[in-house]
């Protein structure tokens, strides 16, 4: 019962939200929706990149997980990897930035490239483009769907990075 409580709290809450910029002036609801979530994503982790020190680069918790900067890097990867995926594209990056990237300078200009290509598949991409079946991992899922799973798959790691914020006394981006 408090499951489905909450979850009336929740569509209420969003039912009675204005509407704003994109899908309020367009049809594509779906595709400004989807960008909405992406630019959240985008701004956190951008900020943090920016943010924490060259040092923070290194800095992880324990040896059995990535260090922030090797984060960093892994998110802008992915965006290469999961917007093409969506467009139906080759990814474009031939880099590996987990490997090649290894200064605060070096990640923060790939998460910026990473991002700004994704801008342009978000572009591109109406609703009803977004509605068609693409190979993602060798599964097919709509290219709406896997920017969905980008943005996810972008707050699981703003979600490491936060701790590792917040272990080292730094207000994350989210929280200030």
């Amino acid at each position: 019962m408090k499951t489905i409580c909450t979850l009336a709290f929740v569509l209420a809450l969003l039912l009675g939200m204005p509407r704003t910029g994109a899908a309020q002036d367009s049809e594509e609801a779906v595709m400004a929706s989807l960008k909405g979530l992406h630019d959240i994503t985008q701004t956190n982790v951008l900020k943090t990149a920016e943010m924490i020190s060259e040092d923070l680069y290194a800095y992880r918790p324990t040896v059995h997980v990535r260090t922030s900067g090797q984060i960093l890097a892994h998110i802008a990867n992915a965006q290469f990897l999961f917007c093409s995926s969506a467009a139906g594209d080759e990814n474009p990056n031939s880099q590996d930035y987990e490997e090649t990237a290894t200064t605060k300078t070096e990640i923060v200009a790939a998460l910026k490239e990473g991002f700004d290509y994704c801008a342009g598949v978000y572009a591109s991409m109406s609703d009803e483009e977004g509605a068609v079946m693409k190979d993602f991992f060798g599964n097919q899922m709509a290219g709406s769907a896997i920017l969905a799973f980008n943005s996810a798959h972008n707050f699981e790691h703003y979600g490491n990075l936060v701790t590792y914020m917040r272990l080292n006394g730094i207000t994350p981006p989210s929280s200030m």
